[in-house]
């Protein structure tokens, strides 16, 4: 038998059978994306029996203490399709040809993206990735600055088993496991000056001291890279924050940037080139 709510749904049918007030379902989909109704000609709404199921659990994951963003994520896609920033951006944009930095170039390109940031970029969205703690503490300082202007401002680390500090920096511990503890990461979404860099550490087979370091590394000024970049980390923060800390990470805008444009992937490519240079006379 046919059910009896096979018809199409308003928004309004949706937040009766929901009890998700009008409002809401609105800042959803315009922040989130979700849900996705249908349209008619004349710009209404429509859900579906499966629009109802999926609000419903949406409710269902909040109540149970997790974020809006991390909520909506799990029934629209699941968890994150990686655990890696660096490998979903390779994923991704298998365009972007990596290359083998030391520790040195690494640092130069993070703090030239960090001052960057902080001296041009509005209300940014920042993901720094320092591997272990005490990476980590020689820029909590530099980090709680940039926290200061940013919209949200997230650190991923690992060693310590405290909650993290409150304050404007979201600090977030990553488990014994996580495939972030070999990654090394910076990314700055924001509409003026976007940016990322993303590098996992390569193994060696002998100890090396931590100056000897070395690895394999990609960066961009591609608005949609960043923004890849940013969604990746950004569903990771949920993922490893407590579930009852709130949303303490916002996400990363619904929309899709727009490309680079052919200058700047020529300006992207000389100063490739030059890293390249740098790195073969080290």
């Amino acid at each position: 038998m046919e059910s009896v709510h096979s018809a199409p749904l308003t928004i309004g049918d949706l937040a009766s059978r929901t009890g998700v007030p009008i409002a809401t379902i609105r800042s959803w989909e315009s922040r989130h994306g979700f849900p996705a109704p249908s349209r008619q000609a004349g710009g209404h709404r429509r859900y579906t029996d499966a629009d109802v199921a999926a609000v419903t659990e949406v409710v269902r994951h909040r109540g149970a203490g997790l974020s809006l963003a991390t909520a909506v994520r799990r029934v629209t896609a699941g968890p994150a399709r990686s655990r890696s920033v660096f490998a979903e951006v390779r994923r991704l944009h298998p365009e972007l040809a990596p290359r083998v930095l030391s520790k040195r170039t690494l640092t130069a390109l993070s703090r030239a993206i960090e001052d960057e940031c902080c001296a041009r970029a509005a209300e940014p969205l920042l993901f720094g990735g320092f591997q272990r703690q005490e990476f980590l503490q020689s820029a909590h300082h530099r980090w709680h600055e940039l926290a200061r202007t940013a919209r949200a401002a997230v650190t991923f680390a690992h060693g310590s088993t405290t909650s993290p500090q409150a304050g404007p920096l979201v600090e977030v511990w990553i488990p014994e496991d996580s495939p972030l503890r070999r990654e090394w990461f910076v990314v700055c979404d924001a509409a003026d000056l976007p940016a990322c860099l993303t590098a996992v550490e390569l193994t060696s087979e002998r100890p090396l001291g931590d100056g000897d370091r070395r690895f394999e590394a990609i960066w961009s000024v591609d608005p949609q890279v960043v923004r890849d970049a940013s969604r990746v980390a950004a569903a990771l923060a949920d993922d490893y924050l407590p579930p009852r800390r709130g949303n303490g990470v916002a996400l990363p805008d619904a929309d899709d940037p727009a490309p680079a444009s052919a200058d700047l992937r020529h300006a992207h490519d000389l100063f490739d080139r030059m890293l390249g240079y740098l790195e073969a006379r080290a």
